[in-house]
């Protein structure tokens, strides 16, 4: 089962699992071993449709549980300190180091259940300019919204589009250094890869993008390309600085270092197919949910400049995009 909905836009659609091969949705894992497809028709559904099939964590039976341990304030401090020290050392521009945010349902409602469709219908009201989605297949439960967009390629006009998408504070915080410092290496690693397949590479102008309660500094980019070359483009482009870091290699052995869990699908992409576009989505600000605790997955980029408690703040602020959006049941 897959519910999703592109952004700017209110339409949601539903697919089931099938052998029809049309218009296949896929989740890719961050580190590209796993890939979950949906391969049924897909079907328009209003809201009110999916208001009348409830869907909640108590259906999640079948799910896989792990028992993982959640990271105290004063952990993960101390971890992004030796993680700085470790940048310094090594003079990288930046390291992404995420977070598991561990919700119990007990918690947030005596009941002790989430209300899964609701919760995305909530999702979609919140963050209208978000691809955002759920899904249940092959033990495993997620749902996420955001709006980073690793690729969207135009089978017409072999049009390619992406963003560079990095720093965040509230919004109505002012930019400082280390959210413009942290930006760059994003900026110059894309441009530098899409001019590989492309001698036209059009830049915009850095601006601010809002996404609910933050807001990031992005920058778009345009360039056509060969249509056959579109998967070695995006091969070459995940996981970008945004998610990673730069140097790529160096900053993946380090996530696999100080990171004690594996990712899976949290900074992985989704690629969807339509008659007219071929899109890439990056996977963020998402859940995995299990029958009696959710784990929220964020992060931040990490710089020599970085703060661990403002860190640590922000990471509490990117939780917030789906744990208040998480309706009981």
């Amino acid at each position: 089962m897959l519910l999703f909905k592109f952004p700017f836009t209110e339409s949601i659609y539903r697919t089931t699992d099938g052998d029809s091969g049309e218009k296949t949705v896929s989740f890719v894992s961050f580190d590209e071993k796993n890939r979950i497809d949906f391969r049924g028709p897909i079907k328009e559904v209003t809201a009110d449709e999916i208001k009348e099939e409830p869907y909640t964590t108590r259906n999640l039976c079948n799910i896989n549980q792990e028992s993982l341990h959640e990271e105290t304030k004063e952990e993960y401090t101390e971890k992004l300190t030796a993680v700085i020290n470790f940048i310094r050392r090594n003079n990288l521009q930046k390291l992404v180091i995420s977070r598991q945010k561990h919700v119990r349902y007990n918690d947030l409602s005596p009941d002790g259940a989430i209300d899964l469709n609701r919760s995305f219908l909530s999702l979609c009201s919140s963050y209208p300019n978000a691809f955002v989605y759920l899904f249940q297949k092959d033990g495993t439960c997620w749902m996420g919204a955001f709006s980073e967009l690793l690729g969207k390629f135009n089978k017409k006009t072999s049009e390619f589009e992406t963003m560079s998408l990095a720093g965040t504070l509230p919004i109505a915080g002012s930019w400082t250094e280390k959210e413009i410092e942290e930006q760059k290496p994003v900026s110059a690693f894309i441009k530098q890869i899409l001019e590989k397949y492309s001698n036209d590479v059009e830049i915009s102008d850095t601006y601010d993008h809002i996404s609910g309660n933050i807001k990031h500094l992005r920058t778009d980019y345009k360039a056509i390309i060969d249509t056959g070359q579109l998967e070695s483009l995006i091969s070459e482009l995940h996981p970008t600085p945004a998610v990673c870091g730069i140097p790529k290699e160096v900053c993946k052995n380090a996530i696999a270092t100080f990171e004690k869990y594996p990712r899976r699908y949290y900074a992985g992409y989704i690629r969807s197919e339509t008659d007219e576009f071929i899109r890439y989505f990056v996977n963020l600000r998402c859940a995995e949910f299990t029958p009696a605790t959710a784990y929220l997955y964020v992060g931040g980029g990490i710089t020599a400049q970085s703060d661990p408690e403002k860190e640590w703040r922000e990471t509490e602020l990117k939780a917030e995009a789906v744990l208040k959006n998480l309706v009981t049941a």
